[in-house]
């Protein structure tokens, strides 16, 4: 099959949703993790590479190490892995997948969904530890999920379809209440203007870091966002900005054989030395000390 990844201006190789596995070519796959199952045959699956599609992994072997976006998470039997687009990310050695996996493409959900469920919420623990009465409802609930998707042939497409985004958002109702408790208590974290805030800066940290250009181009007064992003995540809106640049810069000096000002250039410093005493206050390291500890 050919390479369908694209190659990103850092290096690291971006793999888009595969709909040509998809039964019926819907916008989301449930099946099996082990040995002779992938959600992606182009991925070098123990190489770093990015997805541009959510995917949750509900284990019922291991433990495995999994990297997301430079932190390493040991997950056992009865856990979960919640990957979102764009974060780094890569497969250990071992051959202790076992469970099952869903995929699913953005906007195969409508919006209000999303919001609903929290799908682009960055902040969250990618790694989800319910107790035994939440594991089993999951596991009702996705199994439930898995025979909806495998019956192509009692209902019409669009029917079809629609059955299985009701049953996607089942489950991931149960999901996103999970791992919201499993997060750092605070108010009521779907808050719009937080979730705007959010959306923004992952479309433009990489050329703006101002929080008052982005309350601007909002909307909203500072206040309003300082209080917004404190409530959500305990930081401020600066913070928050910077510590997405901070992960970016991470990735690229990691990942990519980028020469450090270029690394700065990507993430909105021109000057490599204004990169390098930003990158110095926020990781107490230098681009080159980070890089090289890493080789």
């Amino acid at each position: 099959m050919a390479d369908r990844s694209m190659q990103d201006g850092d290096g690291i190789k971006t793999f888009p949703f595969p709909v040509d596995q998809s039964l019926s070519g819907v916008g989301m796959q449930v099946g099996p993790m082990g040995p002779g199952h992938t959600w992606h045959t182009d991925a070098p699956l123990e190489r770093v590479h990015r997805i541009d599609f959510h995917v949750v992994m509900l284990f019922s072997g291991g433990p495995v190490n999994h990297m997301i976006d430079f932190a390493a998470y040991e997950v056992s039997a009865g856990d979960l892995l919640w990957i979102r687009p764009g974060q780094v990310h890569r497969f250990s050695r071992t051959a202790g997948y076992r469970g099952t996996v869903l995929t699913m493409q953005p906007g195969f959900l409508p919006r209000a969904t999303v919001e609903a469920t929290g799908l682009y919420r960055y902040d969250l623990p990618p790694l989800l530890r319910p107790e035994p009465d939440e594991l089993t409802a999951l596991h009702h609930s996705l199994a439930q999920l898995e025979r909806e998707y495998v019956d192509t042939t009692t209902l019409p497409p669009g029917v079809h379809t629609a059955v299985l985004q009701h049953s996607l958002t089942a489950f991931l109702l149960r999901l996103a209440d999970l791992a919201a408790r499993s997060a750092r208590p605070g108010p009521d974290q779907a808050d719009t203007a937080f979730t705007r805030f959010r959306e923004a800066v992952e479309n433009g940290f990489a050329t703006n870091h101002s929080v008052s250009a982005y309350a601007d181009a909002l909307g909203y007064s500072r206040r309003t966002l300082v209080r917004a992003v404190r409530a959500a995540t305990g930081e401020t809106p600066k913070g928050f900005i910077d510590k997405r640049v901070v992960l970016e810069a991470k990735r690229l000096l990691a990942h990519t054989d980028m020469p450090i000002g270029r690394v700065g250039a990507a993430v909105g410093f021109p000057d490599a030395a204004n990169f390098s005493k930003f990158f110095h206050q926020h990781t107490d390291s230098t681009p080159a000390a980070f890089r090289a500890e890493l080789h």
